[in-house]
């Protein structure tokens, strides 16, 4: 039988868990490229379907590009805004993005020719897609590792950003992920802080067997 991780090891990994945060305040200081080596390699060793490893990440270190993609997110930060009814204004009061700020800026996308890999994802294609998000959140828990923060943009036009950054046919952006230096960690998501929402109870997302029913008592 496989032996466990001893007691620090086991309790490292929990807390990289607990306190891994999606991060919207950068300090401006460059990462140490050792340390985004190690992350980049981090996302790399995350598991795919079919071990098609569908990421694809690219480093943005050119500042016009950096201010072409942070121009598309304040549009569909406005057009989200504009579909909240109601909510908008508290939506507009929140800090969605640090991609000026951070030292670094990398957009991780879905390759292309995803289509030629069958063994996984006959039934559930998307599954090149829950791939990428392992690969991400390998990269958040080792950067909180590394005392780095990172954050996930997701309000950007796809084709806009497909644009910018020159990708083939069948290739899509995935995610904006601003990482960096942080003054420090926020002690609760930033989300349940400001009042948007709260993390549910994990009763309420584990079932046994079978979906509840709307009527059953919890």
């Amino acid at each position: 039988m496989a032996k466990p991780f001893n007691d620090a090891d086991r309790a490292a990994v929990y807390r990289a868990i607990h306190e891994r945060r999606d991060m919207r305040h950068f300090v401006p200081d460059p990462v140490d490229p050792a340390v985004l080596q190690r992350l980049l390699d981090a996302a790399h060793h995350a598991p795919s379907v079919g071990y098609m490893q569908p990421w694809r990440i690219a480093r943005i270190t050119d500042p016009a590009l950096r201010e072409a993609l942070h121009q598309t997110v304040e549009s569909e930060r406005l057009a989200t805004a504009d579909a909240l009814g109601e909510r908008r204004d508290a939506f507009m009061k929140l800090k969605v993005e640090g991609m000026l700020e951070c030292g670094e800026l990398l957009v991780m996308a879905l390759m292309d020719g995803r289509e030629k890999h069958i063994f996984g994802r006959r039934t559930l294609p998307e599954m090149d897609l829950a791939s990428v998000a392992c690969a991400i959140q390998n990269m958040w828990l080792a950067a909180r590792v590394e005392g780095l923060g990172m954050g996930w943009v997701s309000l950007f036009d796809v084709d806009a950003v497909r644009t910018l950054l020159h990708m083939p046919a069948g290739a899509r952006p995935v995610a904006i992920l601003c990482l960096g230096h942080v003054d420090e960690f926020y002690a609760a998501p930033m989300l349940e802080t400001e009042g948007w929402a709260s993390r549910q109870a994990l009763s309420t997302c584990v079932f046994e067997n079978r979906w509840p029913s709307e009527t059953e008592p919890e």
